[in-house]
Parts: C-alpha cells; structure tokens; sequence
C-alpha cells in the first residue's frame, strides 16, 4: 500500500469530520442564507465559533435585545422572501424573540428561530433556562423541533426551510441542544428539495372569467405574502388590460403603484369611510393573497357574511384559508406568481361597464391623500405630503404599531416594489430594528422609519446596532407624551379618565447624540424639511423628535378634549 495515499485519503476522512455547530453553518450556506441576527448566547457558542469561518458566506448581525433581532429577521423575510434567520440563547432568550415568530406568523413571512438548549442530560429537570420549546411555541409556529442528533442536522434544517416558505410562509422555530452542537460528525449533505407553488385550475379561471362577465362593480383586494416583483408587475398589466380597480390590505400598500390611476386606497384600520362605501356597493370581489383577517376586514364586518348581492373570489396560497370566514363564491388555490402570470391569459372584458367605477374609486383616493391640516405646530399630514414628494421611489418606509401610522398609511404613496415594513399583528417596536435590517441589506436605499415615542422606546437601544453595522436609517419619532391609541379608545369609552397613558419621555435628539448618531427636534412644521435634508446627509443614524400635539388624535380626527396633565 502506498502510505503517502493513505495518509491523505485519512486527512480527507478527517477533514470531513465536523462539529455540529459547523454542520448546522454548512446546512445553512447550501441553503443560500447570507445573513442572521442574533444576540450571542453560550448555548449555542459552537454556532458562533462556526459562523467565525463563515464570515464571507454568512453575515453576522449582532442585536441588543432578541425582540429586536427577531424583527430584524422578519424583515428580512418580508424584503427577500427567503427565511430571516435568527439565533438566540435559551429561556429569557427564547421568550424575548417571540415576539418575532408571533408576527412572523400573524404576517404570513418566512423565519427560522434557533434557540440554544440545555444538553440532552439535562432535559426535563428545569435546568438553567430550560423551556419545553414545543409547548412554548407550539400556537406561535408552523412548526417547532429540536435536533437532538447531530446526524439530522442537514435533514432538519432542509425541512424548515421547506415548511417556512411552502403554502402560507411563515415562521419555524429549531431547538439547538448544546451537546449535539458540539458533538463531532461527518457531515451529509441533504439534497435541497423544491417548494411546490400551487396554480389556478382551467375551471377556476374560466370561472373567474364569468363572473367578471356578470360584474357591474368589480373590485380588486390585494393583500398577503408571497408576492414577487414579476407578480405585482403581472397583476398591474391585468388590471390595466381589465379596467379594474385595485385596493390593497392593511400595511400591504406596496402591492400595487399608488400613483396608478386604477389604485382605490388600502382598505383595513383606519381606511377611508367612502372606500367603505365602495366595498359595501361592490357585486364582485376578487380577494388575492390576503386571509381576509380582523384587520383587512376591520374587524370582519367590512365584508358580507350573507353573500346577498356580492360575490366573492378568494385566491390564497393555502387551501386552509379559503371560506373559512367569509362564504366564497369561487375558492381557488393558488400562489401569487403563479395565478398573477395566468390572469394575463384573460381577455375581452366588459370594461366600458365599469370604466367610471374605476375612475370614481381613484378619484376619491386621490382626495383622501390631499393633506387634511390640523392646525397645530407640527402638522404631521404637511410633513407626510412633503416626503412623500421627496422621499425617492425606491425609499423603504417602516413603523410599528399605534395611531401616528395612521397618518403614515394614509398619506405616503408606495410603488410595487417591496418599499413597505410594518407588522399587521400590530406590535409596537417593530419599526425600528425592522428599518435597521432594511439598511443593512439594501445600504443603496433610503430607508425611514416612522415610531411613535412609546413605540420608539420599546426597542430604541437598536439604534446601537445601527450606528455598530452603518445602518444610516433616518428615524422619525412622533412624541406627544402618551400610548396615543389607548388614551383615544379610553376618552371614547372612559372619557375623562385617563390611566397608566401618560409617558414621561427623554430629549430623543440628546439621546442619540449619546449613542453616536445625528439628533434634531422639530417644534414647527416649517422646520422640518431642513432637518430632515440634514439628517439625509449627515452620513450616520439620525433621529428626528416631531413634538406634535395629543389633540391629533388620528388623521380624521381632532379630540380637542384630550389633554395630557
């Protein structure tokens, strides 16, 4: 036997002998990942120490709180339609990321949490930090695992890849036991399995063709996940072919061009009251991607449960979504892209029929977003109006949760072309670390984030990792001293009586100063434009503070008997 081929034939044998944590890196750079978030733990250390080689391949976001690595990885989702990948330690660890996976699933976007574990020696005595992560995530995810042997790692990984991007996307959460990540295997590749993307049957178009046929008052709903440039291009040349109006779900503004002149307006929380008029006159809706949940439908009543007069077509990816609230005229099963490219098939429409319903639709949006000014010191409609002139294109817009988006949502028009983050499951600190993410990935575009002040200190030490990474997003704080959609339903149904609303808040310009970034504050409308002009060319994160009035109760309405003590 030749010994200089055998030593190399055993130095290839144990070249290919890794730890689990590097198997668990490989697993995920065969799956084409790039980037991750995480706030480092030492239950997962030989992840880490993996993820030291693999500093090319995969970038290594490091957070400040594991809510807000969380949401940085749900954004990633929604952007690229890949899986945002997220590592966090176990116990506290895992229980501050949940927040991600709950709107990871609320909002139908594609995520992997990795949860350090206690060793398998260890399982089921309430170890340190020890969480049956089955039960804890169970109603939170698609699907929660752990992989206990080192052996499934590639396998593991290859599924939750599948299940978080196949039928409706959303989020799958993987326990890593510490053991096994250390444990020394050879590593076996899986193969990498396709996801399967239902299309429209020809019955399902032919009726769809019919009933439009019949129609005197169609309209379009646009909502949901799943959607790729090619699709949201796909569906404007229908519409435009067709003549329909198009009405996008709540924070799915950038499905459809809001400047085309087909575009109707959002229709959810805090839509305009003649857009609900047209939905309510409406005899056909055709429903694409959206569920139809609570706050599409606000509060499920904005459609007819009693069919009567109006027909509904609902198009979703998951076949477990289709009449499950509403009675559906014509169910169909379908992904985006898939039934998209088949509606440009379709001809011969009626559309004289319904050319001035369009036409009125678009008329009436383009109203709703001429600004509606209040009066006060800082009138946020006039600042909204100006950027949404200034702002290029391309800008990608985020926010959390409370009434300041109503303002946002309404006034700010979006281009197709992935350019909106906020949460449809309403959770506040959501806008700034999913802004952050939106930099780091794309550092070409402009990227402003919209949060409230209680929404802003829920996950304000992010602006740390903006200023770490070079995430020059512009942050727009709206700060009028109070949790602003509490005190509005409180002073509607407990008028006078205001409770645990009133925040005392820091001096947000003086406060990212003191973590390196540019701070203004604007007390005037007129001021705002120079500032912001500003902190677009600073070079760093910059925040603006709008110090705005709680009389601006929301963009429709002024509550002049609202005062903060």
């Amino acid at each position: 036997m030749d010994m200089g081929t055998s030593a190399e034939a055993n130095a290839g044998a144990k070249a290919e002998m890794l730890s689990g944590g590097q198997i668990l890196v490989e697993a995920l750079k065969r799956q084409g990942a790039e980037m991750a978030f995480c706030v480092p733990g030492e239950s997962y250390l030989a992840v880490l120490d993996a993820l030291y080689d693999s500093q090319d391949a995969i970038r290594l976001v490091t957070c400040r709180q594991e809510g807000g690595a969380a949401f940085m990885a749900e954004a990633y989702g929604k952007l690229t339609g890949k899986p945002g990948i997220c590592f966090v330690t176990r116990g506290p660890g895992a229980t501050n990321a949940s927040i991600g996976v709950h709107t990871a699933y609320q909002d139908s976007t594609p995520m992997i949490l990795f949860i350090g574990q206690v060793g398998a020696d260890f399982i089921d005595r309430e170890a340190f930090q020890e969480i049956d992560y089955r039960r804890m995530f169970g109603p939170l995810a698609k699907w929660v695992s752990s992989i206990d042997s080192v052996d499934r790692i590639p396998e593991l990984v290859n599924r939750a890849y599948h299940i978080a991007m196949s039928g409706r996307p959303g989020p799958v959460v993987l326990a890593l036991p510490e053991d096994m990540l250390t444990a020394i295997a050879p590593i076996q590749h899986a193969s990498l399995s396709p996801i399967p993307y239902p299309s429209a049957t020809d019955a399902d178009i032919d009726g769809l063709a019919a009933l439009l046929r019949k129609a005197e008052r169609p309209l379009v709903i646009l909502g949901g996940s799943g959607w790729t440039q090619q699709a949201c291009n796909d569906m404007q040349t229908f519409a435009e072919n067709a003549g329909l109006p198009v009405a996008t779900t709540f924070r799915r503004q950038d499905l459809f061009n809001n400047r085309h002149p087909n575009y109707a307006g959002y229709v959810g929380l805090g839509m305009s009251p003649k857009l609900v008029k047209r939905v309510e006159q409406a005899d056909l809706l055709i429903a694409i991607g959206t569920r139809l949940g609570e706050m599409a439908t606000n509060g499920y009543t904005l459609l007819k449960r009693d069919s009567g007069n109006q027909s509904l077509v609902h198009v979703h990816v998951s076949a477990e979504e289709l009449g499950v609230v509403f009675p559906t005229s014509l169910p169909i099963n379908a992904a985006m892209p898939a039934f998209a490219s088949q509606l440009l098939e379709l001809a011969n429409f009626p559309v004289e029929r319904w050319t001035a319903w369009t036409q009125e639709g678009n008329q009436e949006y383009r109203a709703d977003v001429v600004a509606q000014e209040q009066g006060f010191d800082v009138d946020f409609s006039r600042i909204m109006a100006w950027l949404n002139q200034r702002l290029p294109q391309d800008a990608i817009v985020a926010n959390g949760a409370g009434n300041y988006t109503g303002w946002v949502h309404r006034y700010y028009q979006y281009s197709s072309s992935r350019r909106q983050l906020a949460p449809t499951n309403g959770a506040m600190g959501y806008g700034v670390p999913a802004a952050i993410a939106a930099k780091i990935i794309s550092p070409e575009r402009t990227v402003v984030c919209f949060a409230g002040d209680g929404c802003y200190m829920m996950n304000g030490q992010e602006l740390a990792t903006a200023v770490q990474h070079d995430a020059n997003v512009i942050f727009i704080v709206i700060n009028n001293g109070m949790y602003g959609t509490i005190r509005m339903h409180q002073e509607m149904h407990y008028p006078s009586r205001p409770s645990a609303t009133r925040l005392v808040n820091p001096d947000f310009a003086a406060l990212a100063r003191s973590y390196g970034a540019h701070g203004e504050t604007v007390t005037h409308t007129e001021d705002f434009d120079e500032a912001f002009e500003r902190a677009l060319a600073i070079g760093k994160p910059a925040i603006i503070e709008l110090r705005t009035d709680p009389r601006a109760v929301t963009s429709r309405r002024i509550a002049h008997e609202l005062i903060v003590e």
